[in-house]
């Protein structure tokens, strides 16, 4: 099937892939991530559905953007995205960040979302770090930046804090090439805006069906926060997904695009 970059004219202009005909299921990357993160959920989907995924705004292909970012303008983007390609509702699958920007989707505007698979990320929308443990946490990520290093430079550190303890050669090198392919600028202004939003819900509210998965491996957002996710959010289902880390959907894509499918086909008539 073949698969088309368009943008969503914005502003900022916001660039996604689409693919397949079908019921819609969008895809939403993590903060060091891009649309190209998505490549094998892609292709999996297409044969019954229509999957996209996008660039956030200052990701990828997407435009940069003046002043600083509201960690609520990436739910309002995609409702911008969703109204620009006449979609109603969809099925929205977000890992790390996008797993943050989808709850805040559903609890803002809950009429849009059929089902949720949430990927190795924080529950709900509120700092997941008390206010100085935050601060320093964003200093660590940005203060190399401001001082003159290159996203280039710190890409390797990072991509192996992120992966499983023995990632294969060409996950590593995906991960290593998304974060280089960042727009710093932007970057810097997503990781402040993810850190310090607030936005209280409560997520034993949720009444639709959510897949949660994550990395066995995954040192960022370990199991456990799934596991107590899975308690708190109604009938939610929990896959780990072993010799994975924070990436799941590129480490175990095998099992992530199967449990995927799964869940998609026992919902996709919601």
């Amino acid at each position: 099937m073949e698969q088309l970059t368009a943008y969503f004219p914005g502003p900022p202009r916001i660039a996604f892939d689409a693919a397949g005909m079908g019921q819609p299921v969008l895809f939403l990357h993590g903060i060091g991530g891009n649309r190209t993160n998505w490549t094998s959920q892609m292709q999996a989907c297409t044969g019954d559905y229509c999957a996209l995924a996008w660039d956030a705004r200052g990701y990828g292909l997407s435009d940069d953007y003046d002043g600083p970012l509201d960690f609520a303008q990436f739910a309002d983007d995609v409702v911008g995205l969703l109204d620009h390609l006449s979609i109603a509702k969809a099925h929205f699958v977000g890992l790390s960040m996008g797993g943050r920007i989808t709850q805040d989707l559903y609890f803002r505007y809950p009429e849009r979302v059929l089902t949720m698979v949430l990927c190795d990320t924080f529950p709900g929308t509120t700092p997941t770090l008390p206010p100085k443990e935050r601060e320093e946490f964003i200093n660590l990520r940005k203060g190399p930046l401001i001082a003159g290093k290159s996203l280039g430079e710190m890409a390797e550190p990072l991509a192996k804090t992120l992966l499983s303890t023995n990632p294969a050669p060409e996950h590593f090198q995906r991960l290593v090439d998304s974060i280089k392919a960042l727009h710093q600028d932007s970057y810097i202004k997503t990781l402040e805006a993810s850190m310090r939003y607030d936005h209280a819900v409560d997520i034993s509210t949720i009444s639709v069906p959510v897949q949660l998965i994550y990395g066995a491996e995954d040192r960022l957002t370990p199991p456990a926060i799934g596991e107590q996710m899975q308690r708190d959010i109604p009938d939610a289902q929990l896959a780990i997904i072993e010799g994975a880390g924070h990436l799941s959907n590129i480490e175990g894509e095998a099992e992530f695009n199967r449990v995927l499918l799964q869940f998609l086909a026992r919902h996709a008539s919601s």
